[in-house]
This record gives structure tokens, sequence and C-alpha cells, in this order.
């Protein structure tokens, strides 16, 4: 049985103030490249990960990998109370800690290959809870689960006290508000800078504790540019109004705080990016993943080459998907 798992973008936290009861909210796009293909047959006794690549492939990425799958399959063994083994090819990878969600496409991918395989039907937000994903954002587990341009809105306190990453909270997936299809014609260029900085662990919950809650009126201003420009602009396929509002949002709120800790070069990059003629220019979750949204591609991919001259880096032409994971 094998699994092919979409990436996404986060575009924004919403509300990391938490005044009105609720904290986290999220923005986010599923996107067709780059992908997760991870296969699975049930043998032997205990769990075990092969990659299709291993030579071509860093050696923390592979350790971070087998550690996602074996502690997700482990989970849920001990949930559906399973016994045995399981055996894990990676045929298809994309970086960790890059903003683009492997970790959470990951340990879902190995959740639902075992749930399937034994005819459980396990919905895709419970063995989200099951494997310990989405306790912040609820964008990677509605990615995986349907696909497209998805709003989410949050915990309640009662659930969530504090402010804290994915990684460290165990609240539930948190409710989907809005899921709409985006529009295939349009492109998204992402950029991924070599550099060694990434914020993750320790590093990311240190960053939560300190920068939060950000001021009101940044989320309050965050969430008028969401209801009455992005999501209007998505549906009414308006791409120079949804470019303004992924540009604006960059200098508020949590994302602005995001933003602020970055190298230098995230920065330089998407300055340069817009130069260049992109409607819209971000940066996904804490990087170092950059997004631009745009109907010239070849424009930004230009550009984007230029850029990462000095630094090396990747460049990938993709768009939105529109639906979930696929299994075969």
């Amino acid at each position: 049985m094998i699994i092919k798992t979409p990436s996404r973008l986060h575009l924004t936290l919403i509300d990391l103030n938490g005044s009105i009861g609720r904290i986290d909210g999220g923005v986010g796009l599923t996107l067709e490249k780059p992908r997760l293909v991870l296969e699975m047959k049930q043998k032997g006794d205990e769990i075990a990960v092969k990659f299709k690549n291993r030579q071509n492939i860093l050696v923390n990425v592979i350790s971070d990998y087998e550690d996602k799958i074996r502690t997700s399959a482990s989970r849920m063994m001990e949930y559906l109370h399973l016994e045995g083994g399981y055996s894990f090819t990676v045929h298809e990878i994309y970086p960790s800690h890059s903003g683009l969600g492997s970790g959470t496409q990951l340990s879902l991918a190995a959740g639902k290959l075992i749930s399937d395989s034994d005819n459980y039907q396990i919905s895709v937000p419970q063995i989200a809870n099951i494997v310990g994903r989405g306790g912040t954002s609820g964008i990677g587990v509605a990615s995986f689960d349907k696909g497209g341009f998805i709003i989410d809105g949050g915990h309640h306190h009662g659930e969530k006290p504090d402010f804290l990453p994915s990684s460290a909270s165990k609240a539930s997936p948190p409710p989907i508000i809005a899921r709409y299809d985006f529009p295939q014609d349009w492109k998204v260029v992402l950029v991924i800078p070599h550099l060694e900085k990434h914020v993750s662990g320790e590093k990311e919950v240190n960053i939560f504790q300190e920068y939060c809650p950000v001021p009101l009126e940044e989320v309050q201003q965050l969430s008028h540019i969401l209801l009455m420009k992005m999501m209007p602009a998505v549906l009414e396929k308006d791409l120079e109004m949804f470019g303004e509002a992924v540009n604006t949002i960059q200098n508020i709120g949590f994302k602005k705080i995001e933003n602020q800790l970055q190298n230098p070069v995230i920065a330089e990059v998407m300055q340069h990016l817009r130069d260049a003629g992109a409607p819209g220019v971000g940066m996904s979750s804490f990087g170092p993943t950059i997004y631009a949204v745009t109907d010239s591609p070849q424009d930004i991919v230009s550009a984007a080459r230029d850029t990462l001259k000095d630094v090396g880096g990747h460049i990938i032409e993709t768009r939105a998907q529109n639906n979930g994971a696929v299994k075969e």
C-alpha cells in the first residue's frame, strides 16, 4: 500500500493574543509539489524504515524521517492494540524543518497506512490526535485530508491555555472554519535558501513563550485583512488582491516576529521576488521556504536564481492541490 501526500504553505497564525478565549488559528495552502510518497508492507516483528534513494539524502533528514515514522506507527499500533511489525519504504521526500509541513504529512501517512491496512475507519483528525499532530495549526492536517486553501479556528483556552508550537502541544487539531478550492492557473514558486539556521524544537517553544501575547490591535488588523481581502480574493480569483494581502500580513502579528528572527537573506530574497513582479511573496511558517504567487512563473524563477547565487538553494515550481493525500 502506497500513500502520496501533498506539502503545504503556512501563511500565518491568526491570534496569538488570546484575549477573547481562543488562541492560534491558521491560514494555509496545499501544494502539489514537493510531495511525500510512503509505502508500507505488513511483515516482521518490528517497525523497519528504508529509503529508495538513501545515498542522496542527508543523514539528519534520514534520522528525522525514521524517528517520525517509528513514533507515529508505534502510537497507532498501541491505540489499535496491534502486534507484529511493518516495513516502510520512503520513495519521495522533502526537507524537514523547511516550513513545508513534512513532519505532519509523514506522521499522518504512517498512521493512516496502518489504520487502513487493518480496515479501521478512523478520520484524519482522529489519526492526527493519535500520532500527536495539529496541536497548534490545523493546516497540515486539513491539507492531508482535503487539500485546498484552508483556515482553521484555533483552540479554546480550556483545551490549550498556553502559547506553544505544534511540536510541544497536546491539543487536538482545531476546527476548519473555511476551505476553498484555490485557482489552478495561479502558480506558486518556492525558493528554499541553503541556510543553516532553522527554528524547531526547544528554540521554537522559547520564541512562542517570549513573544506572546502579540498586540490585540495587530490580531484585529490581520483578521480584517483575511476576512475582507484574502478570502474574497481566492473566491473571486483576484490575484492582485490576494498578493496584496500576502505582502501585508508579513508585517503583522506573529508572522512579523517570524520574519524578524530570520537570516537577513530571507528578506532580501522576498523583496527581489516582489521587484521581479510577483504579486504576493511570503515566508511559510518559520521558513526558510519563501513562496511567490504569480501567473508569470518564468520571471520569478529567473529572479530566484539570481538571489541564490551566493547562498545556494532549491527552486520549485508548483501550484495548489485541491484534494488531500492519495492512497494506491
